[in-house]
């Protein structure tokens, strides 16, 4: 065992009926009750998701729905330092021109402003699927943007962490074009096994970089499955997170119950990771 239980959290929604068919969305009607479950899971910590459709109307968005957070968080003693935001994947700032790029970055502010109003100091950014970068101008759209967030990273006591899907040496040399105290990377265990990566040579790399880390398993180029079902070498992985003195939380992005058993399915995969946890 190498890792405090506590350090373990669960991806909103995975606890809710699924959404729009999708395996993440966040649970428009249900999002409440999902402090309680994981009270009674044991666990102590949430990553709010952020879907694009329907984004001003999230509760983190408004006043009241921020304060409904708050107490929540009180109430059930839920930490939730973490936003994955899918928004960002779906609509990407940078393959869009002219105003939509700016409503877009528009958005991307406003979501890191009321981000910090609830404590959420980690904004997950996925440079993954629809936001792959497909070419040098998307690549410098990227960064140059990003690069003018720092004043209001700094004073939210924020950072953004990269989700990817290059190979090593690109995600090395892509984080060295940011300041460390401000931007990092989302370790996915799942995409990485999908991709063929193995962890040894990504966490030998970058892991000095890694402040977040999402656990699934995927199959090689394929879907997300139970853990332990897939290609993911997790042993691997948390030999080498060891390794680096590796401190940060662990986000349950697991795959979804196919017959509604939701907590049935998040109580399998912690059985399952009790050999690294303690």
């Amino acid at each position: 065992m190498y890792f405090k239980k506590s350090k373990i959290g669960i991806m909103q929604g995975r606890l809710s009926p699924i959404y729009y068919n999708k395996i993440q969305s966040f649970p428009k009607y249900h999002w409440h009750r999902e402090f309680k479950k994981i009270n009674e899971l044991k666990l102590n910590s949430m990553e709010w998701t952020l879907d694009h459709r329907d984004i001003l109307n999230n509760p983190l968005n408004n006043s009241k729905g921020r304060q409904k957070i708050l107490d929540l968080k009180k109430k059930y003693k839920i930490n939730v330092s973490s936003l994955t935001g899918d928004c960002f994947m779906q609509k990407p700032f940078w393959k869009e021109k002219g105003e939509k790029r700016k409503n877009l970055i528009n958005i991307f502010k406003l979501v890191l402003d009321n981000s910090a109003k609830i404590g959420i100091r980690k904004i997950i950014l996925p440079v993954v699927d629809n936001g792959s970068i497909k070419n040098d101008y998307q690549l410098k759209i990227l960064i140059s943007t990003l690069r003018k967030f720092i004043p209001k990273l700094k004073k939210n006591k924020q950072c953004i962490l990269f989700e990817l899907n290059f190979e090593s040496q690109k995600a090395l040399w892509f984080i060295k074009k940011f300041n460390k105290k401000y931007f990092g990377i989302n370790y996915d265990i799942g995409n990485s096994s999908s991709l063929g990566f193995r962890p040894l040579d990504e966490i030998g790399i970058y892991g000095n970089y890694v402040k977040n880390v999402h656990i699934k398993d995927r199959y090689f180029k394929g879907t997300t499955v139970r853990l332990g079902k897939g290609d993911a070498n997790f042993d691997e992985v948390f030999i080498n997170l060891k390794k680096i003195k590796y401190n940060g939380n662990f986000i349950l992005q697991t795959a979804r119950s196919k017959n509604g058993l939701h907590k049935k399915e998040i109580l399998i995969n912690l059985n399952f990771l009790k050999k690294w946890f303690f």
